[in-house]
């Protein structure tokens, strides 16, 4: 039986999108002879875009911005090609598009722009611990198929890394890492790709179609660098709560609520890594507002809920219409960190163990350092970093059978978690006794306990942007106890009494902040519970209460008589 190889050859367009946030939006280039040249926008609209769109394979045009919008401008000794663009729509090419060459009346800043509907990319990395790494999956067909590692190589990497907006490569891993491995029954769909590095998607890079001589403990994986989100939440309790602002060309705005809603919420939360969407909150609730110099960027998101960033979902650029007090805010469901420190006094300090589908092993403390710390206690809520002692100091060692995971980490000391850092995989050099440990500075809890004998009993409050307010009794109970007396370091839940048992009671001018709080009781903060924000319904007469296990058993207990500040 003959078998037949082909490998696949695509000519690379005769047009480019650049400086804008990804490849299918920016400003217009087309090649002639090797050179680059912009396109001076006389005469540009949707249908000139919507050829483009079509050659760059980016879906739908969405709008023709200035291309003055996607700094810094074109080099003086840039040239301009061409101007009077005129597509009817239909063509696959922008050369096919009536035109005029040899431009001498325009300049950099009439250059022309291109927003195009981002196609969904061909490819996926799967299994991993975000979706910037992972086991490699390509798409034919509306199916998905796996990718032999045979010749598989740093610059293959590079361009999946690009092609899914993740930064730059950080390695090709071994084989079988991400479990369990693909069924029996999925394809593998391309072996021996030969990418030069400079692609920008998969499918233009050389490769053999339909592979018979592999399995898939060989398919091949992708370690990206995660791209630091263009969305964040600010003014809340924590990195996944707050108003959500958006990064354009390194500044910083705001979005406009009208249209805003869950769905929209769904993406923010998928992109920054905080898990479920929960909630749209009511407006001016992170204070202090943005200042007035800053911009609205945007408004009447429309996301269908699917994708993965913001930047994705229909949107109108540039805001006229909206004050701060209707920017959009979001909450979402706070995703447990990777990482965790075990034998040590509190939840902030103690051995380094990580996280891997679902299955917690230790990081050999090969180049372990403060910045490394930082990152480690950044990720975890738990302030700064203190100090960096050996995992030995915390008794027992890990048992033999826990795996090392990681070693050589490298952070800079400014990422959000450790999994965004430089690290080896798979450690075969090192024991237990040089598992790495972190000291961090324990983070002042956001709840309280006043008006009881001690600091571990009497009513609940909160704080919220330096404030506290109190916790309506609505459905409180043990669970939600448990995690107060956690959090404050008060041993167990003993009760929970009426807030009204802790007089005087709280001013009528403090707010309520929080009711029907449903904690399952395992969570390390009031914070991380599902909660409705902002009451109404409920008086001081109806405060929650705890009653912990002191820390310091009766020696309190005898004082109970004495004075304690509220």
């Amino acid at each position: 039986m003959a078998l037949f190889f082909f490998l696949i050859f695509e000519s690379p367009p005769k047009v480019r999108l650049v400086r804008g946030p990804h490849r299918c939006e920016g400003r217009v280039e087309v090649e002639r002879n090797g050179e680059w040249g912009t396109v001076c926008d006389d005469g540009w609209n949707l249908k000139d875009v919507e050829v483009v769109c079509r050659e760059l394979g980016c879906g739908a045009a969405k709008g023709t911005p200035s291309g003055n919008l996607y700094k810094p401008l074109a080099d003086e000794k840039q040239k301009i090609f061409i101007q009077d663009v005129n597509c009817n729509g239909t063509e696959d090419e922008l050369i096919e598009c009536d035109r005029v060459e040899d431009v001498f009346d325009c300049s950099h800043s009439e250059d022309a722009g291109a927003i195009c509907e981002k196609s969904p990319p061909k490819v996926r990395l799967v299994r991993g611990p975000h979706r910037c790494e992972g086991r490699v999956e390509v798409e034919r067909n509306g199916e998905w198929g796996t990718v032999c590692d045979n010749g598989w190589n740093m610059k293959d990497v590079e361009v999946v890394c690009r092609e899914l907006g993740c930064g730059a490569a950080k390695g090709t891993p071994s084989r079988n890492l991400y479990k369990p491995l693909a069924d029996e029954k999925q394809k593998i769909f391309i072996q021996d790709v030969n990418c030069n590095g400079t692609e920008d998607e998969l499918i233009e890079c050389d490769r053999v179609e339909d592979v018979f001589d592999c399995s898939h403990s060989e398919d091949a994986g992708a370690i990206c660098e995660k791209s630091p989100p263009k969305v964040r939440l600010v003014r809340g309790p924590h990195r996944c709560e707050g108003r959500v602002e958006v990064e354009r060309n390194g500044e910083w705005g705001t979005v406009c609520d009208n249209g805003w809603n869950m769905k929209d919420v769904e993406v923010v939360c998928r992109e920054l890594g905080c898990g479920a969407a929960k909630g749209t909150p009511s407006r001016n609730l992170y204070k202090p507002l943005a200042d007035e110099k800053q911009k609205i960027f945007i408004q009447d998101i429309n996301c269908n809920g699917t994708e993965d960033e913001l930047i994705e979902c229909d949107q109108v650029e540039d805001v006229f219409d909206c004050s701060h007090s209707e920017d959009a805010g979001a909450i979402c469901e706070k995703s447990s960190p990777k990482v965790r420190l075990v034998r040590g006094p509190h939840r902030c300090e103690g051995r380094v163990e990580v996280e891997r589908n679902g299955e917690w092993g230790t990081v050999c403390d090969d180049s372990w350092n403060m910045k490394d710390a930082e990152v480690v206690c950044r990720e975890l809520g738990c302030g700064a970093a203190k100090g960096t002692p050996s995992g030995n100091l915390y008794k027992p060692l890990a048992d033999e059978k826990q795996k090392i995971f990681i070693q050589d980490v490298n952070c800079s000391g400014t990422e959000d978690k450790l999994i965004e850092c430089d690290r080896v995989e798979d450690v075969f050099d090192c024991s237990h006794s040089e598992d790495a440990g972190a000291m961090c500075e324990k983070s002042p809890p956001k709840v309280r306990l006043v008006r009881g004998p001690h600091r571990c009993e009497g009513r609940v409050e909160v704080e919220r942007n330096g404030e506290w307010g109190t916790v309506c009794d609505n459905s409180w109970n043990m669970k939600d106890a448990e995690v107060v007396c956690r959090e404050l370091g008060c041993g167990a839940a003993k009760g929970t009494p009426s807030g009204n048992l802790y007089k005087p009671l709280a001013d009528e001018k403090q707010k309520i902040f929080i009711q029907d709080v449903n904690c399952s009781g395992t969570e390390d903060k009031l914070i991380e519970c599902d909660q409705v924000e902002d009451v109404f319904d409920c008086s001081h007469s109806e405060d929650a209460g705890a009653m912990c296990e002191s820390e310091y058993g009766r020696t309190q207990r005898l004082y109970a008589n004495c004075p304690y500040p509220a």
